[in-house]
């Protein structure tokens, strides 16, 4: 990706004169051209590594794979959240490690974790670089130097058993990377986050990342089977049976453990035949409460759709005035909700029969195919118009959060508010949208989308409406996180997720398998 921004340059997107002006006038954003900054113009502290340790690392996995060259250490700096972007654009030196390691092999791995534990040597592992909550931060806590543990190599489908639907998958695989090599065998994962064009699959399994076809599919820790996974205290394969009652379930341990207790090499997870049929649907609900116990209806009915979301009132009106697709169809309002069934045309056929039957007992209205096409068209495309809003100079984020079905309609007043109210200080209120991303029998996830005009300090300006949003979740019963993990950026509120006790878990289980304590410091355990 972008050492600046998100994904591939070429699917920048410009924002219309009719845009700009609904910044200026909605929001008070004072429009500003964006910056021509080069890579090359960004200053970076110089490697705190010595020769000495260079030069032991790249022993290890050879010389081209052992890299403090400045455009490497750059593109590792950290991850793409708002705050990650807007320190981008800052003139101010960049945080960068102080090496880029790439080993090929379970146990270059194992050599490099064992070398840095001996020499206090941070390892942050490194996938797709697309961590929006601080994961991928080079922090050194206590230690002089960080290194970032490229996982890059571990790219290939390293078994599929066809019968049990199971395939083992190197960590370093990305999402289109793994479609493309199941699909050459007729199969699919079908994890399709808003990252999927970049992330990895040790990413997914590191973060408990949830697709967007969760509700068909699962969430990625229902898909996987087992994990290999390297410390510095040694090598664990989890898994050896679709379920087992040997204990707890040591692969839970690891299954978002954040890079913090081990480097995830290999992931076994669960994938099925490509299906042969896809339905789109589009629905318009009267408002947000009718349309999310529709949603609840039909996920505590059995009628699950492979994809189920559904946006608020604020959210369905911007996608109507900014997406093409959706602004032809004959949506004049309310909340607009999408469906998707997937699998063989008979199965399908019924499957999306029921559903239909339940949304219109509940108020819903069909808009047909169009809609769920158009999102379908450009679902992981969002991230590339909040660099454009961030150069244009408003300020835009994400962040999200999950209940019970009771709990929905609180915790949603309860952030929508913290967020209004903490960003409200440019004289203009933001602009709060939000939709339910991931939904469950009992209950459901509320992913919010924020745009505001930047303040003189955005950094700090983001940092306020988080804590206060971040506040306000706790405080509502919702959780921290529902899919972006916890990171630097979340890290304040575990304690208030797990307790002490759980604190002290984490601490126990990380001082047995990393007790130099060089993995990931600074993420996930208070």
């Amino acid at each position: 990706m972008q050492w600046d921004a998100w994904g591939a340059p070429e699917k920048h997107k410009v924002l219309s004169d009719g845009i700009k002006g609904l910044l200026q006038q909605a929001l008070g954003v004072t429009i500003r051209e964006p910056s021509d900054r080069a890579a090359d113009d960004v200053v970076l502290a110089p490697s705190a590594l010595s020769d000495q340790q260079v030069a032991a690392l790249a022993d290890i996995v050879g010389e081209q794979f052992c890299s403090t060259a400045h455009s490497d250490r750059l593109l590792r700096s950290g991850g793409k959240s708002t705050l990650d972007l807007l320190r981008r654009r800052s003139t101010e030196p960049q945080n960068a490690p102080d090496a880029v390691v790439t080993p090929g092999t379970d146990d270059e791995v194992a050599d490099v974790l064992r070398y840095c534990a001996d020499h206090g040597i941070a390892v942050v592992p490194f996938g797709g670089g697309t961590s929006v909550v601080g994961g991928l931060d080079p922090v050194r806590d206590r230690f002089d130097a960080v290194v970032s543990l490229d996982l890059r190599r571990f790219d290939a489908l390293v078994d599929l058993d066809t019968d049990s639907g199971i395939a083992t998958l190197g960590a370093g695989v990305t999402g289109p990377l793994a479609e493309e090599l199941l699909g050459a065998h007729g199969f699919s994962l079908g994890h399709f986050p808003q990252s999927f064009m970049f992330a990895t699959i040790g990413g997914f399994a590191a973060t408990r990342s949830s697709g967007q076809a969760s509700a068909g599919y699962g969430r990625f820790e229902d898909m996987v089977q087992g994990l290999r996974v390297v410390t510095p205290t040694g090598t664990l394969d989890t898994g050896r049976a679709p379920a087992s009652a040997a204990g707890p379930d040591l692969g839970e341990l690891f299954v978002g453990s954040e890079g913090t207790l081990g480097v995830i090499t290999r992931v076994r997870v669960r994938v099925h035949a490509i299906p042969d049929t896809t339905v789109r649907e589009g629905w318009s609900f009267p408002d947000f409460e009718t349309g999310a116990a529709a949603l609840r209806a039909l996920r505590q009915e059995g009628a699950v759709p492979t994809v189920l979301r559904l946006s608020d009132e604020a959210e369905t009106a911007v996608n109507l005035a900014t997406t093409d697709k959706i602004g032809e169809e004959t949506v004049t309002g309310g909340c607009l909700a999408i469906t998707t069934f997937e699998g063989t045309a008979e199965h399908t056929a019924e499957r999306t029969a029921e559903a239909r039957a339940v949304l219109v007992a509940h108020g819903g209205t069909s808009l047909g195919e169009g809609p769920g096409n158009g999102w379908e068209h450009g679902r992981f495309d969002a991230p590339y118009l909040r660099d454009s809003l961030l150069d244009a100079g408003a300020l835009c984020e994400t962040l999200e959060t999950a209940t019970t079905w009771g709990n929905l309609a609180a915790l949603r007043t309860a952030v929508t508010t913290a967020l209004t109210e903490s960003l409200s200080g440019q004289g203009t209120p933001p602009l709060v949208l939000c939709h339910i991303s991931h939904t469950y029998p009992t209950g459901a996830s509320l992913y919010f989308t924020v745009v505001s005009a930047q303040a003189d300090d955005p950094i700090e300006q983001w940092r306020k409406a988080k804590a206060a949003a971040g506040d306000a979740i706790v405080a509502a019963g919702g959780t921290i996180t529902h899919h972006h993990a916890v990171g630097v950026d979340h890290r304040p509120w575990m304690r208030d997720e797990i307790g002490d006790l759980g604190v002290a878990i984490l601490r126990a289980v990380k001082d047995t398998v990393d007790p130099a304590g060089i993995l990931n410091p600074g993420k996930l355990i208070p």
